[in-house]
């Protein structure tokens, strides 16, 4: 630990990782004790998920002469003391892009050591303002698709945001019966057509081959709605079948070593544990399922985790976390409060 002078500023402008933008109008010197060669701040951010009618988001251009500059952000910035995230969205909304908030509510919560500094970003999804955004500090903006999101233009502590924002809200789990395609297809019509745009296919019992011919049923199907389809096998089985993605079981994603080389599509897991969500975003998974919340039929012996447990492991996660076990639609707004991606389900959206 070293005593060390530190200029504090007056007047000075910086921006959301807390690096100075604009020369201050005053200065004064205090003294602090650092360990080590930095400051090691620890800052909190909140920002937003801003999208138009056609589902682009605003995204903004960093100051080229800051840190990581030149780097597109979503828009926000740091919490003033005293200020709860919702006066702190509303406040740099409306000096960053000239708006009123109206409506909002939790995306994602990241947290991002970037050596000198540590960030805490609250993102949240905008749901109603009033307004024409606009960069009202000069900054260059843009409406883009979060697919078309290139997640290397973006600081690191974002990058999590653009796989939120690729990812529905709802997520379905096949469930009975494989064995009888014509029904589960119609039931997986019926879903489809309530709104369900991811699918993970979960058939355990059926043989390699019946599983390959559901798998390509199931594919035109969704694809037939605009929905995304995910296959749950073994990954080596699978490779050559149609579909947008692979969902690996817990045990699956514990013997896996690195995530699968030049494959663009979804890849998730089923996790657990804190080791298990340590490990999915180590590989750079896109996201992960976190269960049980609430007892469930399928597992009655396994012991919940609560609302509380859910969100203290979600939040250290670092990639976007659906909830499971027990619970359905109903159960979106207590879900996004604790920090979920959304709420997945079988026999929440299944049907009967």
């Amino acid at each position: 630990m070293r005593l060390v002078r530190h200029r504090q500023t007056k007047g000075a402008e910086t921006d959301r990782l807390g690096l100075r933008t604009r020369e201050p109008a005053l200065y004064s010197t205090v003294w602090c004790f650092v360990r080590g060669d930095s400051l090691n701040e620890h800052i909190h951010v909140v920002a937003a998920a801003l999208a138009d009618p056609q589902g682009r988001v605003l995204i903004a251009k960093r100051p080229e002469q800051v840190h990581q500059g030149g780097q597109w952000e979503f828009p926000g910035g740091k919490l003033e003391p005293g200020e709860t995230l919702a006066v702190a969205l509303a406040r740099e909304l409306n000096e960053e892009l000239g708006i009123r908030v109206l409506a909002s509510r939790p995306l994602i919560r990241v947290r991002h050591d970037y050596g000198d500094r540590h960030v805490l970003l609250d993102v949240h999804r905008v749901t109603g303002y009033a307004g024409d955004p606009h960069g009202r500090e000069g900054q260059p903006i843009a409406w883009v698709h979060p697919d078309a999101m290139d997640p290397a233009t973006f600081p690191a502590a974002d990058r999590p945001i653009i796989s939120a924002l690729r990812l529905p809200e709802c997520y379905l789990i096949t469930g009975e019966d494989p064995r009888i395609p014509d029904r589960f297809m119609d039931r997986l019509d019926r879903a489809l057509a309530q709104g369900i745009r991811l699918v993970q296919l979960r058939a355990h019992d059926l043989s390699d081959d019946d599983y390959a011919g559901l798998a390509q049923g199931a594919f035109r199907l969704c694809a037939r709605h605009g929905a995304r389809l995910l296959l749950n096998r073994d990954p080596h089985l699978v490779r050559d079948l149609p579909c947008h993605g692979l969902h690996l079981t817990a045990w699956r994603l514990a013997a896996l070593v690195r995530r699968f080389p030049d494959d663009r599509r979804l890849v998730g897991a089923s996790c657990h544990t804190t080791q298990d969500l340590a490990h999915a975003t180590h590989l750079g998974l896109d996201y992960a399922l976190l269960s049980p919340v609430r007892v469930t039929q399928s597992h009655p012996d396994a012991i919940p985790l609560g609302w509380e447990r859910f969100a203290a492991l979600a939040e250290g996660a670092g990639l976007p976390v659906y909830a499971l076990g027990g619970l359905g639609s109903g159960d979106l707004d207590v879900a996004f409060t604790h920090g979920a991606q959304g709420i997945a389900a079988i026999r929440g959206f299944w049907g009967h």
